[in-house]
């Protein structure tokens, strides 16, 4: 199974696929966590940190080529989560090129839905409890921002496909994920 969860930051994205992870038993994959893990371990840290430190996104072929890697990994073989990938047009072309090729496709793709007076109350809750740098007022702010600008037109580009399946992430984590389950079984 692959399926894809698209929100804004704070939604609830890496809440819902920790879950369904165990849930289904195939690896949750968050581009956010790769991107982190790659500044704070590599030698292309300088590089990433100066995206993602700001709120910024990493330039989409580097994305597409750290996803590729990532799910051509044996764990992923009976599928995957995508947290925070594809956040741009482009990003979602190339991976519906990298599919074909494999001659595979989408099962889902939930947009988790939520306001940003809730969004932005998120990340500053995550930033105390988590300490993610990344999650201050500034960078808060642009990452809405740059995900309206640019992540918001992957809606559109799942939306003409028939793949898009909105999910009210307004609610309690329970109830998001027992109606994540509800629309997976009704569609299998």
């Amino acid at each position: 199974m692959r399926i894809v969860f698209i929100g804004p930051p704070g939604s609830g994205k890496g809440t819902q696929c920790r879950r369904l992870s165990k849930h289904l038993g195939v690896p949750h994959l968050s581009t956010g966590e790769m991107l982190r893990w790659k500044r704070d371990n590599t030698h292309d840290g300088p590089m990433v940190a100066g995206f993602i430190d700001g709120g910024n996104l990493a330039p989409d072929q580097f994305v597409m080529s750290m996803v590729s890697c990532r799910i051509s990994e044996s764990d992923c073989r009976s599928g995957y989560l995508l947290d925070g990938f594809p956040r741009t047009v482009v990003q979602a072309e190339l991976f519906d090129t990298h599919l074909d090729q494999r001659n595979g496709q989408l099962d889902h793709v939930f947009q988790l839905v939520a306001s940003d007076d809730e969004l932005i109350r998120r990340m500053i809750r995550r930033s105390e409890l988590e300490g993610r740098v990344d999650d201050t007022p500034e960078t808060i702010a642009n990452r809405l921002s740059v995900y309206q600008a640019r992540t918001r037109p992957v809606i559109d580009y799942y939306a003409d496909r028939g793949l898009i399946r909105p999910i009210d992430a307004m609610q309690s984590a329970e109830t998001v994920f027992a109606n994540l389950l509800a629309m997976i079984e009704t569609n299998e």
